[in-house]
Order: C-alpha cells, then structure tokens, then sequence
C-alpha cells in the first residue's frame, strides 16, 4: 500500500465512528487483496503472500470487534473465518481462484455498512486528535492539508 494511501487510511481513522471503523477494515481488507492479486501477476510470491497477511490482519480486527452475544455477531463470524480460511488456502498455493469469493463477500459487506454510516450519528471514536483541514493552495493546482490546533497535549492530560 502507498504512503498515501496509508495516509488517508490513518486520517479517516482518526475521525471515524464504530460503524465508519468496520466500513474502513472492509476497505483495507480489499486493498490488500487487490495488491496480493497484482503481485501474482508481477509473479512476486513474497508480495502475494505479505498483501494476504495484511488483509488477514484486518479480519482478525473485524473478528475481534464483533459482539457474539447476537445472532448477527455469531453470523458474521462465521462468514469471517470462513473467509480467512480461503485467503490462507489461497496464500498456500499461491492462487487467486480463492480470492474471487473473498471479495465479492467483502465487497457486499461494505456496500451494506456504507447504508449503515448514515443512519450512524455517532461521534468519533478517538476525541483528542488534531483537525485536519485541505483546501486547494494557491497557484499549485493540487490539494495539500494542513494540521490545526496544538498537536502538543495529545495523550493524557495531569
């Protein structure tokens, strides 16, 4: 994954609610699947195998998250593992035949959680972080942020 997209993922993460976190971890589990995928093409073995590590990390984010006291909880993990297993399958013999279902599941999941995002009012989930404000600069044409506030007394306060 690029810096820069590492960047967005960290700044959307900063000012995300509960719901907006899943949506985000079913985004990155899809990044990373997308890479594994394109560096089976380059034949880089490493890559696939480091990418579909990735994405299993972020399931193992999604797993933890869940609620199992639900019957939706207990669904969703199943779906999980289910997946995770496919994505190990796939890893093992260095295949993306596997990766077909990973991502068509991960793809509706997220499509469902975007509906959820706006029916979803709560606040964010990380409170002392600096704001992040991004305009266009003059003369350059290309968008830059810029961090407001005293970035200084994050942490605990005494």
């Amino acid at each position: 994954m690029t810096k820069e997209k590492i960047r967005g993922y960290t700044r959307r993460i900063t000012m995300a609610n509960k719901t907006q976190m899943i949506t985000i971890l079913y985004e990155m589990v899809l990044d990373y699947i997308c890479e594994a995928e394109d560096s089976l093409e380059l034949q880089d073995e490493k890559g696939f195998t480091n990418s579909l590590s990735r994405a299993t990390s972020c399931i193992d984010e999604l797993i933890h998250s869940l609620n199992i006291k639900y019957e939706l909880g207990k669904n969703l993990l199943a779906l999980y593992l289910f997946e995770k297993k496919q994505i190990i399958k796939a890893s093992a013999r260095i295949s993306s035949e596997e990766l077909i279902h990973v991502k068509k599941t991960f793809e509706r999941l997220h499509e469902a959680y975007l509906q959820l995002e706006t029916k979803n009012n709560e606040e964010a989930l990380m409170m002392n972080v600096p704001k992040v404000y991004a305009g266009l600069t003059y003369g350059k044409g290309r968008l830059e942020e810029s961090i407001a506030e005293n970035f200084m007394s994050r942490g605990y306060m005494a």
